[in-house]
């Protein structure tokens, strides 16, 4: 398909456009992806936010360009090219606010453009068909629906039992690095963190609250690191472990100036190929004798280091104050290294 799209372009640049697109939509049938991925492949290749709406199914999608999702309730504007999602008797007098998927740039859409709609839409059906409608018990679009904020409880709630999932029981969302998610019994997850994958862990709640959990999973994920000693820290993060600090992530992003402890912070890890991985070890361990024991260092070694570290950062890690300043600034530099997409 992409040697014959290749050609295509060649020699009409728009059949090979439009070529990829079927190609494209066709894949992600193929691994049955979810609302959003689809969505997000419209915003992509249009290069223009798209929007899904289904308001029988309480569906609202909306994907950035860039691949954020970013969802609005302000209604589609009628200028925009869109695709109507259902057609006779699929929804009662649907009107085109109710149900459809737009591109939000006005005027009518190109041929490309007009491939991306009637591409995407179709490939929207068979998943809602599946996960509000007659979905087997394994398909992954499941959790999509499971995890989704807007859509309704009983949707929420039917996927939640064809996973297995009964509605009196306790479950967590666990939001996994780099993409996907799992949701897993209550008792299940707490106590394995050393075998996890790096990943964030959110509050149990019953199943139609999972949305609330998965929230939260993703903003522990913010917290994790790489456990090496570039980027020394948890590689698992429970939402519950973070208490205030979990406002510190709505805070803090790649775009927030560096704050003065942040610069310190960096010209420290800078110092030497230890620095890192030392300074974490002293702000997360209860002691500096154990702190000496985690790094296999002597005592009268850390205390070395820590004398070289602490005249480039300005501040004395021993106070109390001077290692909530520590902790603080080792938390900020993860945050500013991640973004709360970290999930998708």
């Amino acid at each position: 398909m992409k040697e014959l799209a290749g050609r295509l372009a060649a020699l009409d640049p728009d059949a090979g456009a439009a070529l990829r697109v079927i190609a494209y939509f066709d894949r992600l049938t193929e691994e049955r992806a979810g609302l959003e991925a689809l969505v997000r492949g419209a915003a992509v290749l249009s290069g223009s936010p798209a929007r899904l709406v289904d308001e029988r199914r309480g569906v609202r999608v909306r994907v950035e360009p860039d691949g954020r999702r970013h969802d609005t309730a302000d209604p589609p504007d009628p200028a925009w090219p869109w695709a109507r999602l259902a057609t006779g008797t699929d929804v009662p007098a649907v009107r085109p606010e109710q149900a459809g998927l737009w591109l939000e740039h006005p005027g009518p859409a190109d041929g490309v453009h007009a491939m991306i709609l009637e591409r995407a839409v179709a490939a929207v059906r068979l998943v809602l068909d599946r996960t509000r409608g007659r979905a087997p018990a394994d398909d992954p679009a499941l959790l999509e629906t499971l995890l989704d904020a807007f859509a309704p409880p009983a949707a929420r709630l039917s996927a939640a039992a064809r996973l297995g999932i009964h509605a009196e029981q306790r479950v967590r969302a666990v939001a996994l690095y780099g993409g996907g998610a799992r949701v897993e019994p209550a008792d299940s997850v707490r106590g394995t963190a050393g075998e996890e994958p790096r990943a964030g862990i959110g509050p149990a709640v019953a199943p139609v609250r999972l949305p609330e959990s998965w929230a939260a999973a993703r903003t522990a994920l913010r917290f994790t690191a790489e456990g090496t000693a570039h980027d020394p820290g948890p590689r698992t993060v429970h939402a519950d472990d973070l208490g205030g600090l979990a406002l510190l992530a709505g805070a803090v992003g790649p775009d927030t100036p560096p704050v003065p402890d942040l610069l310190a912070l960096e010209r420290a890890v800078a110092e030497a190929p230890w620095a890192a991985v030392t300074l974490h070890a002293v702000a997360s361990a209860p002691s500096l004798r154990s702190a000496a024991a985690e790094l296999t260092v002597h005592h009268s070694t850390l205390q070395d280091r820590l004398a070289q570290l602490e005249h480039v950062l300005g501040w004395d890690v021993h106070a109390p104050h001077g290692r909530l300043r520590l902790q603080l600034a080792l938390a900020i530099r993860r945050l500013r290294r991640s973004t709360p997409e970290t999930a998708d």
